[in-house]
């Protein structure tokens, strides 16, 4: 079951999100390590559940680049894409 946060709180999460994938990200990339792609991930993980302005562009993306939005899909662990996978493994079984 999916709840919706109160207004406030997904505005938060929005803008924690766009902070760490636009500021925190670039700025711990030079450190050692994948520290940079983490954050930008968990940056894009809460503007992706918290916008539905991202998520329509992320649609789109998908649609045009179907490789590239299959490897963020992995990346992030979206609950449809795994839908979508084991679907088409049982289709391919059968």
């Amino acid at each position: 079951m999916h709840r919706n946060p109160h207004p406030f709180v997904r505005i938060a999460l929005l803008v924690t999100g766009w902070l760490l994938f636009l500021v925190v990200a670039p700025l711990s990339s030079p450190f050692p390590g994948p520290a940079g792609t983490v954050i930008a991930a968990f940056g894009l993980i809460l503007i992706l559940r918290n916008s539905r302005w991202a998520r329509v562009r992320f649609v789109r993306l998908k649609a045009r680049w179907p490789r590239v939005g299959a490897f963020i899909d992995r990346i992030l662990v979206r609950a449809s894409a795994k839908r979508r996978r084991e679907v088409a493994k049982r289709l391919a079984a059968n």
